[in-house]
């Protein structure tokens, strides 16, 4: 059986150093909020280019911390809106309905699977304070559509990284602002605060759960790193009704043999895409795609609407920026070379999905779903299940996620793409 993913076999491609790293902290006795805590926190707010990183308990309670903390602050209140994909794993819309936020879904672009830029704007409204952009299956989601709207409205724009942990944003001219003009930034640094996930399964997998927020925002920072220790700065005193939400030393531990090299291995699974996008043939098999953004952009007349959008415009003719993007071609491209994405999963559609499943299934080649039911049509929110994504509902019915990991061995990836050309 060729595995989905091999957790053994990566955890032990870091030995003996990770049983080294694990016994130092058991050795030490300090558990909690200790130096491996403190110094994976200085060395991954490096990689990814922020000020601050606060280690958390997992990615679900990260984006929980950063409304948490924006609403503490001041910055937001219940019943404010948050965009969120419509396309994205539940817990990005856990965060926010947690908080007693309103996410607002904006279907995703039917070929990246990411949040449609050109679509986020007709749901801005007085009552929206935030962009949450998701990364999903470790493509980068910026744009500069979405830079533009976070400027000409105040949003926050927060970063669902959970699943992108070393992608690149490498358009030159994303917005105004300077910070967007820089010739290379990761994934995690775009926005005002940014949610990581540490999950085993992730491309930086702990022992366990795991999690960080990011960020370049002071004041913020102090409160995420409060409300995730019971609401305090200070033994004892808590200015916040807070949570208990830590990273642990151990999986700081383990974290910190991972991530020297985790460009490495990020890189291996841009040549195992590169394979499967070369060499998989089923005429059937919707292959990933990846997209350039277009520094020209088409304007348009917008349309007037009530509502925050129609007033800070206050002119119905007034030009609306409109998204432009071309599609790359795979071979030419070269996915190796293509850092915005970092492939933690590798996903085809296929009109016959569970069909072709079963079939690889059958012939030794494990496979998930990511994700079989859409947010909107689940019995946790039941109120949205009369609701229609068509395009989410398409994604949900179609994808496939295929075999993905650095330990793949090239006989696996063949056999793979062997019998994914077989079926019929």
């Amino acid at each position: 059986m060729i595995k989905f993913l091999d957790l053994k076999k990566i955890n032990d491609s870091f030995e003996p150093e990770l049983s080294q790293a694990v016994q130092r902290v058991v050795s030490s006795g300090w558990y909690l909020l200790g130096e491996e805590v403190h110094t994976f926190e200085k060395e991954y707010a490096d990689y990814i280019g922020t000020k601050h990183c606060i280690g958390v308990a997992n990615g679900l309670d990260a984006l929980r911390l950063i409304l948490k903390a924006y609403i503490e602050l001041g910055v937001m209140v219940e019943g404010d809106e948050i965009i969120v994909p419509a396309n994205t794993y539940i817990a990005s819309i856990l965060a926010i309905t947690d908080n007693r936020l309103k996410p607002v879904l904006v279907e995703p672009d039917i070929n990246s699977y990411n949040i449609d830029p050109a679509l986020i704007e007709a749901k801005i409204t007085e009552r929206t304070k935030g962009i949450m952009m998701v990364h999903l299956y470790g493509q980068c989601a910026m744009h500069p559509e979405i830079a533009r709207l976070v400027e000409r409205y105040n949003l926050k724009l927060i970063e669902d990284n959970a699943q992108a942990a070393g992608a690149n944003y490498t358009m030159l001219h994303g917005g105004n602002t300077e910070k967007y003009r820089a010739p290379l930034l990761r994934s995690g640094s775009l926005g005002d605060a940014a949610g990581h996930s540490f999950y085993p399964g992730k491309n930086l997998g702990a022992l366990g759960d795991g999690g960080a927020v990011t960020t370049n925002d002071d004041q913020l920072a102090e409160a995420v790193r409060a409300l995730a220790n019971y609401g305090s700065k200070k033994k004892y005193e808590n200015i916040y009704q807070g949570l208990n939400s830590r990273l642990d030393e151990i999986q700081a531990a383990a974290l910190r043999v991972k991530l020297p090299r985790l460009d490495a291995d990020n890189q291996r699974r841009r040549e195992i895409a590169q394979y499967y996008c070369d060499n998989i043939t089923n005429p059937e098999v919707v292959l990933p795609q990846l997209f350039q953004e277009s520094e020209s952009c088409l304007r348009v007349p917008s349309i007037g609407r009530t509502g925050r959008r129609s007033q800070i415009r206050n002119q119905e003719s007034e030009p609306s920026l409109r998204v432009r993007r071309s599609q790359i071609r795979n071979q030419e491209s070269g996915i190796r070379n293509y850092s915005a994405h970092i492939w933690h999963l590798f996903v085809i559609r296929h009109p016959n999905r569970d069909r072709l499943q079963a079939f690889l299934t059958e012939n030794g080649i494990q496979t998930l779903i990511h994700y079989p039911i859409p947010p909107h049509k689940q019995l946790a929110y039941s109120q949205w299940n009369g609701f229609t994504f068509p395009i989410t509902e398409q994604i949900h019915k179609e994808v496939l996620s295929l075999p993905m990991s650095p330990v793949m061995t090239e006989e696996e990836i063949q056999c793979v793409v062997n019998q994914i050309n077989r079926f019929s």
